[in-house]
């Protein structure tokens, strides 16, 4: 669709207060467009007052303004990432990604209700953001159409780049907070923060170039060590440092503790976007980090070799799913349910130490599922392994090896 489209008509317009979202706004509304501003309530901590973003998008020429309480909706997705370990192309927690879903996901429940068919984002053309919007729109609600002024000529031919959007919010009289001396951007929920663009686009400027807002660098933690607790029960957290928390408590307090002892935080990542180009995004993530790698203890004392090796390439799939956009398609549902049956076991307690950004093991108890065994694995003479028992098994492998060896197979 193009702006020359929605004269006169209604969108939805999925918009965070920010640059980009106030100067769509503005831009349509001058053109005649009715804009509906849907902001979610992700729990985003760069945000202290999300009803402030109300007053920014009506300014900025929005008819209405519909803020999506979805604070619970991200923390038991995030639950989710954690039981499937679904980073991205190293230890990146697909932050944003799933937030996207949970955000479109609301969005259009709200637009059906409201007999709404037109949903409109600000995500750029070069981006994954465009790719999620467009797809879960497409999979959820097939009969909408999307709109998006990234890829709209008559936007792109105004708004080169983010410096004539500043030049256009302030010519208008919009507050926002980007500003020319601030060459970088931030998308934040409760799970995590991303940020990409501007001096961050240069390999020589540091993830320390970016100013912390879950908490602070791990050289600027406190110089003593904080133990941290987790009761883990089917996969779920359900008591951190001997209290009892649902998924939302449990993502808030290990966010407050990870981001005091600078976890999760400045995590660099150049990455392959699914458009094709290589991006660098600096992540804070301090709480799923916490979280996550306490699980992760977890899954090492339930899982045997064959269910490991599957759960990894689970895993892989289901992290590339979030950051593609397919987390409502078959595919991911399929692998969740195989996920699920781990979850079912995940039940424990594990205590680790928290010291200026890293996590060290402490202990693993009352887990009924493990099938890790002290006297097994001793060295001493304890348990029911005989030592003895394995001459016949490495006979039996030493005679495939032997035969790579006769039929020339091996290089010295």
């Amino acid at each position: 669709m193009k702006a020359q489209d929605l004269d006169g008509k209604t969108i939805a317009f999925a918009g965070s207060g920010g640059l980009d979202s106030c100067t769509v706004t503005r831009w349509l509304s001058d053109l005649g467009v009715n804009v509906i501003c849907f902001t979610a309530d992700l729990g985003q901590p760069d945000e202290d007052d999300v009803s402030a973003i109300r007053e920014r998008m009506l300014l900025a020429g929005a008819k209405e303004f519909v803020l999506l309480p979805v604070r619970e909706a991200i923390a038991e997705i995030g639950v989710q990432l954690i039981q499937a370990q679904a980073c991205y192309e190293g230890r990146y927690w697909n932050t944003t990604g799933i937030a996207r879903c949970v955000l479109t996901k609301a969005m259009v429940e709200e637009m059906q209700q409201r007999g709404l068919s037109i949903l409109s984002h600000g995500a750029t053309g070069r981006g994954n953001d465009q790719v999620r919007f467009q797809l879960i729109t497409n999979m959820l609600a097939p009969e909408f159409e999307v709109y998006a002024p990234w890829r709209d000529e008559a936007f792109l031919a105004r708004f080169p780049g983010r410096s004539e959007m500043i030049d256009f919010c302030q010519e208008k009289g919009l507050s926002v907070t980007a500003t020319k001396d601030k060459p970088y951007s931030t998308d934040a929920n409760l799970l995590g923060l991303t940020h990409e663009s501007g001096l961050l686009e240069a390999l020589t400027t540091p993830a320390q170039f970016v100013k912390p807002i879950m908490g602070c660098y791990p050289a600027d933690a406190p110089n003593e060590a904080e133990q941290f607790t987790v009761r883990f029960e089917q996969g779920r957290p359900v008591e951190i440092n001997g209290t009892s928390v649902m998924a939302l408590e449990a993502i808030m307090q290990a966010n407050a503790i990870g981001g005091k002892y600078g976890i999760g935080i400045g995590t660099h990542l150049v990455e392959n976007r699914f458009v094709g180009i290589k991006s660098r995004g600096v992540y804070e993530s301090p709480g799923v980090e916490i979280l996550g790698t306490c699980y992760a203890f977890l899954l090492q004392l339930v899982l045997d070799r064959r269910a490991r090796e599957f759960y990894d390439q689970l895993s892989l799939l289901i992290a590339k799913q979030i950051y593609q956009g397919y987390w409502f398609d078959l595919a991911t549902r399929m692998a969740l349910e195989s996920i699920g049956c781990t979850a079912e076991l995940m039940t424990g307690t594990i205590t680790v130490s928290l010291y200026r950004g890293n996590i060290s093991f402490v202990s693993a108890t009352d887990a009924p599922h493990s099938i890790y065994s002290e006297e097994n694995a001793s060295m001493e003479a304890v348990g029911d392994y005989n030592h003895s028992d394995s001459e016949g098994l490495l006979r039996v492998y030493g005679f495939s090896a032997r035969a790579l060896a006769t039929s020339g197979q091996i290089k010295s």
